[in-house]
């Protein structure tokens, strides 16, 4: 007893020193990222290492430079939060709209081919982003569709679709084909079923796409820099901070603020729809 109670005691503390550890590596960069943006670059270099900032020394002026138009002096990211915005939420909207059908086809009807569709789906991400990029430019410039938001939509489309009816064809198949039969019995269609069954009890499967297909088109660089890097007024927030990253002449405290500015829709939207990530609308749906 006194062994197990020591194993059970040690494991314990041991977890909680292995939690803990993740937690600061985890949390700490995006602290010091806080901390660099609200101080004065004065400040900064004289004490570049201080973890604590006096209520003295909180300033806003790098938030207000990061968002101030730059006819105004600043670095324009109230603009490039608005493209990214109208990007994240095209791509996500119409990635949902054409992955949802196609991925509840591929889990509930019976066609030739449908085993293969996981592998042909998952395939385009064996090949690196840069190999489609030169394919797509040339195909975008000859469309007449290179340095627009509509373009960049549809390249981010065909980046998230593929995993998004993966993903989707997974959580169908673990609702109840019983529930959609009892459906059928009272006399619902195939759409009807979807729209009143299948939907509700995928919520949260579809909010975990829709949170992860924003994440890729908010956070995406390479074609952005591609298709956008002549059109300034079209710059996405991930553009716009490699401008700044690359700037001699900007202080470190104004990256940092437009580095929070780029993480903190994500991490808000993150906390807003745990609870429709996290809880299980499957629960006793079915009666034994």
């Amino acid at each position: 007893m006194e062994r197990d109670l020591v194993e059970t005691v040690s494991l314990r503390w041991l977890r909680r020193l292995v939690i803990a550890a993740f937690l600061v590596v985890t949390v700490f960069p995006f602290y010091y990222m806080l901390v660099l943006s609200v101080r004065p670059i004065e400040r900064l270099l004289l004490d570049p290492g201080s973890l604590v900032v006096g209520f003295g020394e909180l300033t806003v002026a790098t938030y207000a430079e990061v968002l101030k138009a730059t006819d105004d002096g600043g670095q324009g990211f109230l603009t490039f939060i608005r493209n990214s915005g109208v990007v994240a939420v095209a791509a996500t909207v119409l990635t949902l709209v054409v992955a949802i059908p196609g991925a509840y086809a591929v889990a509930r009807l019976r066609f030739f081919g449908r085993r293969q569709v996981d592998f042909l789906f998952l395939a385009v991400y064996l090949f690196p982003s840069i190999v489609i990029a030169i394919p797509l430019f040339v195909v975008f410039s000859l469309a007449e569709l290179r340095g627009s938001l509509f373009g960049l939509v549809l390249v981010y489309i065909s980046q998230t679709l593929p995993v998004s009816v993966y993903m989707l064809r997974n959580y169908f198949e673990t609702i109840p084909v019983s529930l959609e039969e009892s459906a059928a019995i009272d006399g619902a269609g195939r759409l009807g079923i979807i729209r009143r069954v299948s939907l509700p009890l995928a919520m949260p499967s579809i909010m975990a796409v829709a949170l992860y297909d924003f994440m890729i088109a908010w956070n995406e660089f390479l074609f952005a820099l591609l298709f956008l890097v002549d059109k300034p007024n079209r710059w996405t927030v991930s553009l716009g901070l490699s401008l700044l990253a690359d700037g001699v002449e900007v202080p470190k405290t104004v990256l940092m603020a437009g580095s929070v500015v780029l993480t903190l829709p994500i991490v808000i939207l993150f906390f807003a729809s745990e609870r429709l990530l996290t809880e299980g609308l499957t629960s006793g749906a079915e009666k034994g």
